[in-house]
């Protein structure tokens, strides 16, 4: 079960999260839905398509990408939010500011998506006052210069060791274990051959909470096809249906029908007699 805000999933299937990025620079679609009519236009389309939970995100975290304002990043969620907390589908909010989770809250989001897996000054405390769920994600650096000389020794291990610290950080901060979700965070501070060894050990990552995945037109799968960012439909539905397959109970995905209509297929035709 995952008990997001005002909405509680039971994870009898996966969820489909889809994004929805109000920034001028982000990797896939940067710019496209930066106005607030455009980003909810968009939101509603990926409602309508059936998306269980929508990311809205006001700070691109691409690799190299420079940090925006308090006010910035205000100006460009919180109108979002507020123009969709009635549209009958669970609000996410892509953020490592505790004041834009608190504002975010405050308008009506029911989850706070944070790459910085919570560790911001006061960043626990937003979380804990509310209802709202949260994902938890592995970050090695930071956006600007994660992706320069990414190391580890063990890299399943000491992602596995930081989110199992991270969620008990969360729990001892007042958050139910009900709440949260956990995101090995590919492309952050990894190479390809790290995010493999991840998305090959998905399921030691579910032993520690529901696991999200967002692979979606990334670039481990241009490296594996040698796909450009637009031209990585089917390697992100197709790695969708892998993750799943593996142990995510959520998906964060750009191509929200495309994703929905293959999981379908392959619930239907693989199931077994």
């Amino acid at each position: 079960m995952f008990r997001c805000g005002r909405f509680c999933f039971e994870l009898d299937r996966p969820l489909v999260m889809g994004i929805v990025n109000v920034t001028p620079d982000s990797f896939s679609d940067g710019g496209r839905y930066l106005g607030v009519e455009a980003a909810i236009e968009h939101a509603l389309a990926l409602r309508e398509a059936g998306a269980d939970i929508l990311d809205i995100g006001g700070e691109s975290t691409r690799p190299g990408a420079q940090p925006v304002s308090v006010d910035a990043e205000l100006e460009r969620v919180i109108p979002v939010v507020e123009g969709l907390r009635d549209a009958g589908v669970a609000l996410s909010v892509d953020t490592m500011k505790p004041e834009v989770m608190r504002a975010a809250l405050a308008a009506g989001a029911d989850m706070i998506n944070d790459v910085n897996a919570l560790r911001g000054p006061g960043a626990l405390e937003a979380v804990a006052a509310s209802s709202a769920g949260v994902c938890l994600m592995h970050m090695q650096g930071e956006p600007r210069t994660m992706q320069l000389e990414p190391h580890y020794g063990d890299v399943v291990a000491e992602v596995a060791a930081f989110l199992t610290a991270r969620v008990e950080a969360a729990v001892a901060a007042g958050v139910g274990r009900e709440r949260i979700l956990v995101d090995p965070g590919f492309g952050f501070g990894k190479d390809l051959g790290h995010n493999l060894a991840l998305f090959k050990h998905l399921r030691r990552f579910a032993d520690i909470a529901p696991v999200l995945v967002g692979v979606s037109r990334k670039s481990m799968l241009g490296a594996i096809t040698g796909r450009s960012t637009h031209e990585r439909l089917i390697p992100s539905v197709t790695a969708a249906l892998l993750a799943v397959r593996n142990g995510a109970r959520v998906v964060r995905v750009h191509d929200v029908r495309e994703t929905i209509d293959a999981l379908k297929i392959w619930q239907v035709l693989g199931e077994e007699d």
